[in-house]
């Protein structure tokens, strides 16, 4: 039986997360991938209950990736990706705009400021809402922004057709059991002519998942980051349409030649960070700041602090960070393959 942690954890699903692969990444079969795609809000919830205040400490409350200019800081970064997409996206005042895998809702928060619009968080996972909906009341935003537990794979289910002017997803719909299952979704829930926008993460065009070195990689990025699966990125353009969506923009902004990529802060080399504040960021990402935080958690761990299997999350996420930087580094990973697609007015 689980113990509910009064923060919303659960004890058990949170130690099963890193059963979900095998310890040697390399003998990962289909069976295992289709274990965790049946079992995908398992792996999801226990995967955020213990990868959620790590994150938060390590990284931001926004669970993103961004493009950085030079000298420009990881918070400034983070705000312009969103405000990116809601630039591309159209978001004006009097939508109703659905924000599909909210975290913790900071870009939620930021996104609602930036357009002033009314935005619905939907989350699976209770401990991001509590914390989300704590975030938001101490920003004064909460007669902005509402948050809702729900499965975004049944959202015509909860909300009904027709509910919602936009919909967008930063780099949660990765997720989801398959994408022309949560598109179509999205595609049901917009009213027509509605937009959707989505920062998707993906295997580029130049994964070949025939080679071992490869398949391998794109299981460690699932491993560290409660993935049930990842896919190539022109599975991701041909959901979109197959569901019915009229693509308007698409683009992988991290193709672009950026002198400063956007891994950099999860490289751990602190000469390379382009703020002050953000030599605390990339030093937690350093061979130090890990042994120091990990260290920690693990004590935290033993004497009641944190759920048992937090430690064993954290040390999912180096897996995924040295994964990440590989794959950015080879151009075989993108998390930021962008698609702006609209629903035709008299769609069906």
């Amino acid at each position: 039986m689980s113990k509910g942690y009064a923060d919303s954890h659960q004890d058990t699903r949170l130690e099963r997360y890193t059963k979900f692969w095998k310890r040697d990444l390399t003998l990962e079969s289909e069976a295992d991938s289709k274990n965790r795609l049946d079992k995908y809000t398992d792996v999801v919830n226990g995967y955020y209950d213990g990868a959620t205040a790590l994150t938060e400490y390590g990284w931001a409350q926004s669970f993103h990736f961004s493009r950085f200019y030079k000298g420009e800081g990881l918070a400034a970064s983070l705000a312009r990706q969103e405000h990116y997409l809601a630039a591309h996206m159209g978001l004006r005042p009097g939508m109703r705009v659905l924000d599909v895998g909210c975290g913790v809702g900071a870009p939620a928060r930021e996104i609602a400021r930036f357009s002033d619009i009314q935005i619905v968080g939907l989350n699976i996972n209770e401990f991001q809402l509590d914390r989300a909906r704590r975030y938001t009341q101490a920003s004064g935003l909460s007669d902005q922004i509402t948050f809702v537990k729900g499965d975004f794979m049944k959202l015509s289910e909860q909300f009904g057709v027709n509910s919602f002017d936009a919909v967008y997803g930063i780099e949660a719909t990765v997720h989801a059991t398959t994408w022309e299952g949560v598109y179509g979704e999205i595609f049901k829930v917009l009213k027509p002519g509605g937009v959707f926008g989505v920062y998707e993460w993906c295997m580029t065009d130049a994964w070949d998942p025939s080679i071992p070195s490869h398949r391998e990689l794109a299981h460690q990025i699932e491993f560290g980051s409660g993935i049930p699966e990842l896919r190539p990125l022109k599975l991701a353009r041909e959901a979109m349409e197959s569901v019915g969506f009229q693509i308007e923009h698409e683009e992988d902004l991290a193709d672009r030649p950026d002198e400063i990529p956007w891994y950099y802060p999860l490289e751990g080399d602190i000469l390379k960070a382009q703020t002050a504040w953000d030599y605390f960021t990339v030093w937690r990402m350093s061979w130090s700041g890990r042994l120091v935080t990990h260290t920690a958690v693990r004590f935290m761990e033993m004497f009641g602090l944190l759920p048992k299997g937090t430690w064993e999350v954290g040390e999912s996420l180096k897996v995924a960070g040295d994964a990440l930087v590989k794959g950015g580094q080879a151009k075989l990973f993108t998390p930021m393959f962008l698609m702006i697609g609209r629903k035709p007015t008299l769609a069906n």
